[in-house]
């Protein structure tokens, strides 16, 4: 198949049935491999309707730079998207980020500016440090600010994964997806909800941080979910319940699915399929739990995650 850029290749990536993953005597569960993107990441998706619809309203004009602040992924995705769309773009990040991922970035493109920690690792306030140096930038260059935690752009982003999803399995019981900005999860759950899928949605934090469940934020190493107290794109009615595990059983789950499924991915898709598994158990054998692997593990080999050790991470997307 031909495209005419690679903002085209984005989306239409397989779902994958986990084969050593289904627990005795429940649900099925499979897994939307998102590591087909472009970057890697469902990013991708995200980046581009961020971008498509400021230029649709006018808020962008090609040549105008952009402007974010990020853990990896997202401005990763975000440069793909600039760089074909001809837009500067200036990503604040942090000396704790995965070195793949600040390669990545500038490889495509962006202009980083580091964020300084004090031990080289994520901390609760980094948070509240990075977006204070992004509205510094934006001020200082009068860039576009995606501002992803609080752009509401990005949800018909992931209309497209579960158009994807109930085309691919039409009979998907659950949809289990980690809590980063809460794009992903609410924008999937508003496309169900449009197309008329009775599917539950359970959302995943880390126990480290149990943001949704006991409304506290704290420090923890799954790599793309934010310490933010109350994640502005996360609407209540748009979910079933929530699921609330130790960073360590992501790590586990990440191990397992590299040696056993041959699926590569990070620390995030590891919470997922540990939490969609617990799901399953609870089911029906004949009910189907879907959950995403949302990026490549490409990005994260040099921490040790696949061999035994723990690197450091940080928590924003």
């Amino acid at each position: 198949m031909e495209y005419a850029s690679a903002l085209d290749a984005i989306g239409e990536t397989p779902l994958v049935e986990l084969s050593t993953i289904k627990p005795e005597g429940g649900a099925s569960v499979h897994v939307k491999w998102e590591g087909a993107n472009p970057t890697g990441s469902l990013k991708d998706r995200m980046a581009l309707a961020m971008i498509e619809q400021a230029r649709e309203r006018g808020d962008i004009e090609p040549g105008d730079p952009v402007v974010e602040f990020t853990g990896g992924s997202t401005g990763t995705s975000l440069a793909l998207a600039c760089a074909v769309l001809d837009h500067p773009l200036h990503i604040v990040t942090a000396d704790c980020v995965a070195e793949e991922k600040r390669a990545s970035m500038e490889a495509l493109g962006a202009t980083l500016e580091l964020v300084e920690t004090p031990d080289g690792s994520a901390h609760e306030g980094l948070f509240e440090d990075m977006e204070a140096a992004a509205e510094d930038l934006q001020e200082r260059t009068g860039a576009y600010f995606t501002n992803q935690f609080e752009n509401t752009d990005q949800l018909a982003g992931y209309r497209g994964l579960a158009e994807e999803i109930l085309d691919q399995c039409p009979e998907v019981d659950e949809f289990v997806m980690i809590v980063g900005t809460g794009g992903c999860a609410m924008g999937t759950s508003k496309a169900f909800d449009e197309l008329g899928a009775d599917v539950d949605v359970t959302l995943v934090e880390p126990a480290e941080s149990p943001v949704l469940s006991e409304g506290r934020a704290g420090g923890h190493a799954v790599e793309g979910t934010a310490i933010v107290s109350s994640p502005p794109l996360v609407e209540h009615d748009r979910y079933d319940s929530v699921r609330t595990l130790p960073a360590d059983d992501g790590v586990e789950a990440v191990r397992r699915l590299a040696r056993h499924e041959g699926l590569l991915v990070g620390t995030s898709s590891g919470m997922n399929v540990a939490a969609a598994r617990e799901a399953a158990a609870e089911r029906d054998p004949d009910d189907v739990v879907v959950t995403v692997a949302c990026d490549t593990g490409l990005k994260y080999l040099s921490g040790g995650l696949f061999e035994g050790r723990e690197g450091t991470s940080v928590c924003i997307c």
